[in-house]
């Protein structure tokens, strides 16, 4: 019997510079959504919220809340970039460029711009990635720069966390 450890993700050792990832998941949003997210950050834009209203801004409807454009596109790419992150280190150059709107399926791909060991930590490497955000019919809606510090291969502090089960192995 081989009993298959929790794990997914990748480590540091797999980053290469100049490999892409076309992240596997696509995200649809919807009105529910981009309400909610309006509603818990708070946003009083009526460009969210306000059909009446948007309908006579420049897009003519209601655009989807642009912080839950970012963050939807961000956790699209953790699978690839960050599933293994210690933490982000930072973004740079978050760039809007295509409105988004309830209906819209988002998708995300990176590319490995830069990878250093950590200094400070030995059991953890810097990448460095650009990421950019498609919607469905393939325009570009948003894109950055985003650095993460990652655990390496033989890190110990992101294995041995699974319980064992009080009633023993299955």
């Amino acid at each position: 019997m081989t009993v298959h450890e929790p794990s997914i993700g990748r480590y540091y050792e797999d980053f290469t510079v100049g490999d892409v990832y076309q992240h596997p998941m696509g995200r649809t949003i919807s009105e529910a959504d981009n309400t909610w997210f309006t509603l818990l950050t708070m946003n009083t834009n009526q460009n969210h919220f306000n059909a009446h209203f948007a309908a006579r801004a420049p897009t003519g409807r209601i655009i989807v809340n642009s912080g839950l454009t970012v963050a939807i596109v961000l956790g699209l790419s953790v699978i690839d970039v960050s599933q293994t992150a210690i933490m982000n280190l930072g973004w740079e150059d978050i760039r809007l460029t295509h409105p988004v709107f309830a209906g819209d399926t988002l998708y995300a791909e990176s590319k490995v711009t830069a990878k250093r060991e950590s200094r400070s930590r030995p059991y953890a490497g810097i990448v460095t990635c650009y990421t950019r955000g498609l919607n469905q019919d393939g325009d570009e809606i948003m894109s950055w720069t985003r650095t993460v510090m990652v655990y390496k291969r033989d890190a110990p502090h992101d294995k041995d966390y699974f319980p064992q089960a009080r009633t023993g192995p299955l």
